[in-house]
C-alpha cells in the first residue's frame, strides 16, 4: 500500500527519524493557516508547497491547468495562497503518472530547510527495500541525491552504494559509519547520520515496509540531518498488525477498478494487454498469462476469483474484466479442487444470462472435481461460449478469436 509523503514522515517522527516539519491542507486558506502555525513553531518564514500523490519526480511535474510545477518554493506567507490555489484540484503530470496526470487533493505545506543566506546544503538519496536475489534488506543510498537521481544512477553507477543487512544480526553500528563515510561526512553530521540511518531502519522495520525511499536526506548548514522527502510503501499482508496505517490508505489514488474489486474481495489488477483473465490461484493465473502470450495476445488483467466462484461472485469478476475498453477476448480457466467445476459452470452460466450477451468472445476451461459435467452444462446452455478441455486448446481459440 503506498501512501503520501506527510503520512510517510509522520511515521518516521514517530521512530525518531529528523524531519522536515509541515502540515498538510486541503484548500488554500488551509494552507495558509498552515504556513502561519509553522512560522510560530519552527520560525521559517520561507515555505515548500508540496502537492500529495503518489507517484515520484514531483519537483519536475507539472500542473495542466495553471502550468504550475508540483513542488513550490512561497518566499512569504503572502506567497503561500496563490501557489496552493495553483496546485490544489489540478492534475499533476511526473514522470511516473499518465499523460492525464493525477488530481491533486492536498498539499504539503512544510517548512523550507535551505536556510536563506547560509551555507549551500547537501542532498543524498537512501532507500531500504528487500533485494529479492540475496533474501536480505539492503540500504541503498548515494552521495548524489535530489531530483536527478535516475540520471546517476544511469551515469554514473559508481556512485550508488548498497549495504546488505542480515535479517537475524539486523543492522549493525559499523555499517551505519561505513554508509556516513562513504557519504563523505564526517564531525557532528557523521554522528547524526549515523543516528537517522539506525531510526530509518527502526521505522522500515516496525511499520512492516516494503520500500522507505528518502530522497532527499539533507544535510543542513548546521550539520543536521533531515528527511526532506519520503516515498512509502507498506506490506498489505501485514496491515493487519497496523490498523493506524491500514487507515492511511487512499482509494482516491488507486487505480478505481482495482478498488472495486478489492471491496468485491476479488484479487484484481489491471495490465496492458487484450485479453481478460478469470482464473482461481495465483499460481494458475500466471500459467494462464503465459499461455494467453504464446497464443499471440497480452493479458490485461491477473483476476484470481479465489475458492468460491459462484454466480455472483463470476458475475462481479466479468463486470470488471468488461469496464476495460482493450479487452477483446475473454479466457476462464478454473481448476476444480476446492470447488466444483460443475458449480463454477452453472455460476458462468447465471453470470452470462444476468449480464446478457457479452460483446466479446468467451473461452471457458474448467478442470479437475466434475469437470466432465460442467463441459456438458456449459455446452448444452446455448449460450456464445466456447468450452475447451486442454491449455493448448485454450491457446489455440485464443489466438483464433484474436485474428
Amino acid at each position: 500500500m503506498n501512501i503520501h509523503e506527510y503520512q510517510g514522515k509522520s511515521i518516521l517522527k514517530s521512530f525518531g527519524v529528523a524531519i522536515q516539519e509541515g502540515i498538510v491542507a486541503d484548500t488554500p486558506q488551509e494552507a495558509v493557516a498552515a504556513a502561519k502555525k509553522l512560522t510560530e513553531d519552527t520560525g521559517t518564514e520561507w515555505y515548500v508547497v508540496k502537492a500529495q500523490i503518489h507517484a515520484g519526480g514531483r519537483g519536475k511535474g507539472t500542473v495542466t491547468e495553471t502550468d504550475s510545477r508540483g513542488v513550490v518554493l512561497a518566499k512569504g506567507i503572502d506567497k503561500v495562497e496563490g501557489i496552493a490555489k495553483a496546485i490544489l484540484g489540478g492534475h499533476l503530470v511526473t514522470a511516473q503518472t499518465s499523460d492525464t496526470g493525477k488530481q491533486v487533493n492536498k498539499v504539503l505545506v512544510a517548512q523550507d530547510v535551505y536556510y536563506p543566506g547560509a551555507s549551500e546544503p547537501e542532498e543524498y538519496y537512501m532507500s531500504v527495500l528487500l533485494d529479492r536475489s540475496s533474501g536480505k534488506h539492503i540500504i541503498m543510498y548515494s552521495p548524489e541525491g535530489g531530483m536527478n537521481i535516475e540520471e546517476v544512477a544511469e551515469q554514473t553507477p559508481h556512485l550508488i552504494f548498497k549495504e546488505e543487512i542480515d535479517a537475524m544480526l539486523g543492522l549493525q553500528g559499523f555499517q551505519t559509519r561505513r554508509i556516513a563515510f562513504n557519504l563523505g561526512l564526517s564531525g557532528q553530521a557523521f554522528k547524526q547520520m549515523n543516528k537517522f540511518v539506525h531510526a530509518l531502519y527502526a521505522a522500515f522495520i516496525g511499520c512492516d515496509a516494503s520500500m522507505f525511499e528518502i530522497n532527499p536526506v539533507l544535510k543542513t548548514s548546521d550539520d543536521n540531518i533531515i528527511a526532506v522527502d519520503a516515498k512509502v510503501t507498506l506490506d498489505d499482508n501485514a496491515l493487519y498488525r497496523h490498523k493506524a496505517y491500514a487507515e492511511m490508505r487512499d482509494k482516491t489514488e488507486e487505480d478505481q477498478t482495482e478498488v472495486e474489486a478489492d471491496e468485491a474481495g476479488l484479487n484484481y489488477v489491471k495490465l496492458d494487454g487484450n485479453v481478460g483473465c478469470m482464473v482461481n490461484g495465483a499460481g494458475l493465473a500466471m500459467a494462464t498469462m503465459d499461455i494467453i502470450k504464446l497464443s499471440g495476445g497480452e493479458p490485461a488483467n491477473f483476476l484470481d476469483v479465489g475458492g468460491t466462484a459462484d454466480a455472483a461472485r463470476v458475475e462481479k469478476a466479468f463486470r470488471i474484466i468488461l469496464k476495460d475498453k482493450a479487452v477483446k477476448a475473454i479466457l476462464v480457466n478454473i481448476f476444480g479442487g476446492i470447488v466444483r467445476c460443475d458449480r463454477v459452470a452453472q455460476g458462468i452460466v447465471d453470470a452470462y444470462n444476468n449480464i446478457g450477451e457479452l460483446p466479446v468472445p468467451l473461452i471457458v476451461r474448467l478442470q479437475g472435481t466434475n469437470a466432465e459435467e460442467a463441459k456438458q452444462l456449459i455446452d448444452d446452455s446455448g449460450l456464445k461460449v466456447h468450452s475447451v478441455i486442454l491449455l493448448q486448446e485454450a491457446a489455440d481459440k485464443v489466438a483464433e478469436v484474436l485474428a
